[in-house]
């Protein structure tokens, strides 16, 4: 950190308090995170948007993040807890927001995923499950993508099936109860310890909208983390941990695919952050194959 940056994160510190360490934080890919660790012995975690295209939308991203860790502050969910914010890097070099660091790691091997599975399912209920009144309810959500904006992977061999799931989304979103979302909640994004959930991070696409959205995002991490029938079996244990989705199978196969095409054309890039922390496995090939094998079984599940 610069200097300008250290006397911003010094002023944030109690009295008495100073840094003694800093270390980077590997995993994200949206932004540069480092850990601190203060003479007071506290953990802290400094988010900064570095990338010219996060750049431009700090303001909002660090300013929404901010919000929703000040009203999850008073809830069960495990998040951080929020410190400071300079959403437009008036103090820093960089637009930043300083928070608590959460115990726990991110857990991404195939070991274990499925007593994982359980855990993120049943924590994601908790979080569609936040009462949040009218006046501190979120933006409501963002497609990231549309019929006319997929890209068709160039190598593919399955183009019929890609017109498919193309069609699949063709149409007005279905009618849908707003709730509470995370809007990027996957594998990465969630630490354990013990093998229990022990925080949810990167709060900054939270949104309003169905339920559907954050499971069929978390359900395609899955497929592509672990294989396409890990992401097929998420929704059921959604539902046995008490959530609820779309009633009709066209719904939800509306939001499953909308999100499954969002990973178009290059499902790699965005499992860069999964092969540093080790899943160097998960080659863009791998991904591909997957990704298609698992719009394949949404599109082939029963209508009823």
């Amino acid at each position: 950190m610069t200097e300008r940056t250290l006397q911003w994160v010094g002023a944030q510190l109690a009295d008495g308090e100073h840094l003694t360490a800093e270390a980077p934080l590997v995993g994200g890919w949206t932004s540069r995170m480092r850990r601190l660790t203060t003479s007071h012995g506290r953990s802290l975690v400094l988010r900064s948007f570095t990338d010219a295209f996060f750049l431009r939308h700090a303001d909002g991203l660090l300013t929404r993040e901010a919000d929703v860790l000040t009203l999850l502050a008073g809830t069960d969910v495990p998040a951080a807890r929020l410190l400071a914010v300079d959403a437009r890097a008036d103090h820093c070099d960089h637009p930043s927001l300083l928070m608590t660091l959460l115990p726990g790691a991110v857990c991404l091997d195939d070991t274990g995923a499925a007593a994982r599975a359980g855990a993120l399912a049943a924590q994601l209920v908790r979080i569609h499950g936040l009462a949040v009144a009218g006046a501190d309810r979120p933006r409501p959500y963002q497609a990231w993508t549309a019929p006319g904006r997929v890209r068709v992977p160039e190598r593919t061999g399955r183009p019929e099936l890609w017109r498919r799931a193309i069609a699949a989304i063709d149409r007005e979103p279905p009618a849908h109860r707003g709730r509470f979302l995370h809007r990027d909640y996957h594998p990465g994004n969630v630490l354990f310890a013990a093998g229990a959930v022990s925080g949810v991070v990167d709060w900054v696409e939270t949104s309003w909208g169905p339920a559907d959205l954050d499971v069929a995002h978390c359900a395609t991490a899955l497929a592509l983390l672990h294989g396409p029938a890990a992401g097929l079996a998420f929704p059921a244990r959604y539902t046995a941990c008490g959530g609820t989705l779309s009633p009709t199978p066209a719904a939800r196969r509306y939001w499953s695919v909308l999100d499954a095409l969002g990973y178009a054309p290059d499902a790699g890039k965005v499992a860069a952050p999964w092969r540093a922390l080790g899943r160097a496995d998960l080659t863009s090939v791998v991904l591909q194959e997957r990704l298609e094998t698992y719009l394949e079984g949404l599109l082939g599940l029963p209508d009823r």
